[in-house]
């Protein structure tokens, strides 16, 4: 046992630069999982200048000085912010108590009278015994969900001064993150070893791969939900801004986010149209929005990216998520691909009898 456990260390960990690596990742991951909830504003703020320095490179391209580079961006995302906040959520939050109060009680009643319709037509399958048992858990859940957001309604309250600190604070370190980033990245550098081959080849990779993910995941969330919002607005659906922003995030979550945010489009269109033409024209389009995003947007926006078998994504994310949350979800196909980069870029001891020949990515 002791001799393969030997060997094991030695053939990937004898060389320095494996070490590095991997108490370089264990810190990172330890300060994230201890840290992370203190040093949110810090991350959010370094991702978000990560992202937008592709920007800046771009402008620089075509021209413009660094600081006036610089100084447009940040200018288009504190107007994007402003915008959000000011007039964006505003709206998503009228329509979302309107759905709750409005809108919610219908479908209850809508699918209660449906469920009782059911032992008339089906006597074999449904009797009026198994309605009243549904329809008795379903009032039950609900007042029990109803308690549950009254009782984190109350709770959220002492994080109002939190989320305005978070608001103040992540635009102030977006700016210096730009502005000073050559000086930030040459501090960071100094703190790591001379030699890092394996450390920059995976950065290397990653940085491509990583920035041209989130990016394009940026821009499909608001190509599929400025599209959906125009769709339901053309046909006349309530909630269409709050629906289009439910249909937008959505595309986060892989094979489930499509499926998981019809409910809430098919029930509002259900209880405003009833079974009709119009629900299935609204069913259809939106059909049609989710068959262009899967089968023309992503392969265009995606068409670089590390392809990742379907079972390592929905494990990422399901792993990833029960981390960190939304963040998690959204970063899980960037850590998923991380994980890949280091395992195939990690040092191995071609001597040792454990490692037979050198592993080759996947084409």
């Amino acid at each position: 046992m002791m001799n393969v456990i030997r060997n094991w260390f030695r053939a990937y960990f004898s060389d320095e630069e494996a070490v590095y690596l991997f108490f370089l990742l264990a810190g990172g991951l330890l300060v994230i999982l201890f840290f992370g909830g203190m040093l949110a504003p810090v991350l959010t703020a370094l991702v978000l200048a990560y992202l937008m320095q592709g920007l800046v490179t771009t402008l620089m391209r075509w021209g413009l000085p660094e600081k006036l580079s610089v100084g447009l961006v940040y200018l288009l995302f504190v107007s994007l912010l402003v915008a959000t906040l000011v007039i964006l959520l505003p709206v998503i939050w009228k329509q979302t108590v309107n759905l709750i109060q409005d809108q919610l009680p219908r479908i209850l009643n809508n699918s209660e009278r449906w469920l009782r319709e059911l032992p008339a037509a089906y006597p074999e399958m449904i009797s009026m015994r198994q309605v009243d048992t549904i329809v008795e858990l379903a009032q039950r859940e609900l007042a029990n969900a109803g308690q549950a957001v009254l009782s984190l309604s109350l709770a959220t309250i002492p994080s109002i001064v939190d989320v305005m600190i978070f608001v103040v604070l992540v635009p102030l370190l977006v700016f210096f993150f730009l502005v000073d980033r050559e000086r930030l990245m040459s501090w960071s550098g100094s703190m790591l070893p001379d030699r890092r081959r394996v450390l920059s080849n995976v950065w290397a990779e990653m940085d491509q791969q990583i920035a041209n993910y989130v990016r394009g995941k940026a821009i499909e969330i608001l190509i599929v939900g400025a599209t959906s919002y125009i769709v339901f607005k053309l046909l006349g659906v309530n909630y269409a801004l709050l629906l289009a922003v439910l249909v937008g995030l959505s595309v986060v979550i892989p094979y489930i986010g499509a499926t998981v945010v019809t409910i809430p489009v098919a029930a509002v269109a259900w209880v405003q149209f009833g079974w009709g033409g119009e629900f299935a024209l609204v069913m259809a389009l939106y059909a049609v929005i989710q068959f262009l995003d899967a089968n023309v947007l992503v392969p265009f926006l995606f068409s670089e990216a590390v392809n990742l078998h379907p079972v390592a994504i929905i494990t990422a994310i399901l792993f990833f998520g029960g981390l960190w949350g939304f963040w998690g979800v959204f970063f899980a196909i960037p850590l998923a691909t991380l994980i890949k980069a280091v395992l195939y870029a990690w040092p191995r001891n071609q001597d040792s009898p454990i490692v037979t020949e050198e592993p080759q990515p996947e084409a």
